[in-house]
């Protein structure tokens, strides 16, 4: 199997792949990148010699920051609607594959990069690491399933309080609400994940699918019903005057002053 890429990089070993961002140093999820990740998990999900999926980013600044915010005001119209639609492709590229995902979050994690690590089936998190969907301070909301997978994991009221606020929570606190399931000391997400990813492994292969497609039929409508309305609600929203104002405030380092 070919997994040569310029901004996804495969590792496998024994019968564990990892995918690592390789876009320096914050791993910035570009179209470019979203196109790599999908076709990735789709020739691991091929790859019968892969039996768990690593998802990382490269380097302790961050998993990833999601997109590039600079390259919003070059993206509109239908160019934004073949981002939005890439993105949400590599994000159910990763949930909807038969083997385990595990991902190893270090530093941030955040916007479209959460909704990366929230697509996965487990998460490891560096105790300094911090995770969250600012998107609101742009303007916008997480439009790559965020707003339903989120809400899946801590509960409607806590998804709520997160997304109106667009907050950015500690490790601590994501462990706590359980968005992520465990911690690691910084710099050993991976090291962790890899040791769990070998143990899933030796398991049964079969049932092991099994229980992942079991498991995913309690979300599957879900996802296969929001998914449009999703895509709509996002490509609605880049177009407000409040997105324009928030991504100029952004770029301009200023306080945004939204409904004017």
């Amino acid at each position: 199997m070919d997994y040569r890429n310029k901004l996804v990089k495969i590792d496998i070993e024994g019968r564990v792949a990892t995918a690592s961002l390789c876009n320096p140093p914050l791993n910035i999820l570009t179209l470019e990148m979203s196109a790599e990740l999908r076709e990735s998990f789709h020739k691991l999900e091929e790859d019968d010699g892969v039996r768990v999926i690593i998802l990382r980013g490269d380097g302790e600044k961050a998993f990833s920051v999601g997109a590039d915010i600079k390259e919003f005001p070059l993206v509109w119209d239908d160019v934004i609607g073949k981002k939005l639609l890439n993105e949400n492709l590599a994000v159910d590229a990763i949930e909807l594959t038969d083997k385990p995902v595990i991902a190893a979050l270090e530093g941030n994690t955040l916007g479209g990069g959460c909704e990366l690590a929230m697509a996965a089936d487990i998460r490891f998190m560096s105790e300094k690491g911090r995770i969250g969907l600012p998107e609101i301070n742009l303007g916008v909301f997480p439009g790559s399933g965020g707003l339903f997978r989120l809400a899946r994991y801590v509960g409607v009221a806590k998804a709520y309080e997160m997304l109106y606020t667009g907050m950015i929570i500690d490790a601590e606190e994501a462990l706590r609400i359980g968005l992520v399931n465990h911690l690691a000391p910084s710099g050993e997400s991976l090291k962790q994940a890899v040791k769990l990813a070998r143990v899933i492994a030796d398991k049964p292969a079969e049932a092991i699918k099994l229980i992942k497609k079991g498991v995913r039929e309690l979300w599957q409508k879900t996802t296969e019903e929001n998914f449009r309305p999703n895509l709509e609600f996002s490509r609605s929203v880049f177009k407000t005057a409040d997105c324009a104002e928030g991504v100029d405030a952004f770029i301009h380092k200023r306080t945004p002053e939204f409904g004017k």
